[in-house]
């Protein structure tokens, strides 16, 4: 399910109504609102879901060890991975005292991972701004709202977000604000770094559990795996436009910059 249409999440239930009409076999996905709109769709058909945030803390499987139901696939741990995010952007920003947070509160993961980022910057001594959106048109009043008020900004992605990666990253340039994402395309679009899973790698794991599913496997059976390969991106272009300086021992840890 690769429709995205703007970002908004109204066309997952339909691709997923048309996949039941093809009576296909599979049907794969990535991320959570699509994977919850195919389990919505369909009890039988099995699912695999090349990435999702928190498939257990979002209700798609009962546990990573047995999913039950016809869904499984991958977590890519986005909620997770947002402490680490903000130790990263730390060590870049080590001035940081105020962070804004920009989340799709209309998406089950965008509001998991909210909380998560905001229990981090906690721990870490960071006073938190909120930014809630809930459809493209939000993005430039949510910077408005920001505006003097921060000093770096987290994007929490979604469909929403990632349709809206160069607009987010723009303005956020704009307003001189270090911005950290899940993943390397934010940064291809602007950002300033991105920490999360090597996507390529979950997509051709799936790949797997589709081939065992059609050898007869039951899904609910096959436990859902975490991501092994993780990514540092970093944008030294941006960096300079931002005028922050990049330790050498960060640079050394990068995939990619």
């Amino acid at each position: 399910m690769a429709t995205r249409r703007e970002g908004r999440s109204e066309r997952f239930a339909e691709t997923a109504a048309e996949f039941i009409r093809l009576k296909v076999d599979v049907i794969v996905t990535a991320g959570t609102a699509p994977v919850i709109a195919a389990k919505q769709a369909t009890s039988i058909i099995p699912i695999v879901f090349a990435a999702a945030g928190d498939p257990v803390g979002t209700g798609l499987i009962a546990s990573l060890a047995r999913p039950g139901g016809n869904v499984t696939g991958l977590s890519n741990q986005a909620a997770d991975l947002a402490g680490k995010r903000l130790e990263l952007l730390r060590e870049v920003v080590p001035s940081l005292r105020r962070l804004a947070i920009l989340a799709n509160v209309g998406s089950p993961i965008g509001v998991l991972q909210m909380g998560e980022a905001q229990a981090a910057a906690r721990t870490l001594g960071i006073d938190v701004a909120t930014v809630e959106i809930r459809r493209a048109e939000d993005i430039a009043r949510a910077f408005e709202s920001v505006k003097g008020h921060a000093e770096a900004l987290y994007v929490v992605s979604d469909p929403l977000a990632s349709t809206n990666r160069v607009t987010i990253n723009t303005l956020a340039l704009g307003a001189r604000l270090p911005t950290i994402c899940d993943y390397r395309e934010y940064v291809e679009a602007g950002a300033l770094m991105s920490y999360g899973p090597n996507f390529p790698d979950l997509f051709r794991r799936a790949a797997d559990y589709v081939d065992k599913i059609l050898r007869g496997a039951k899904p609910g059976e096959i436990p859902v795996e975490q991501p092994t390969k993780f990514e540092l991106v970093i944008n030294l272009t941006g960096a300079k436009a931002l005028g922050l300086t990049i330790p050498e021992s960060f640079m050394l840890r990068a995939d990619a910059r």
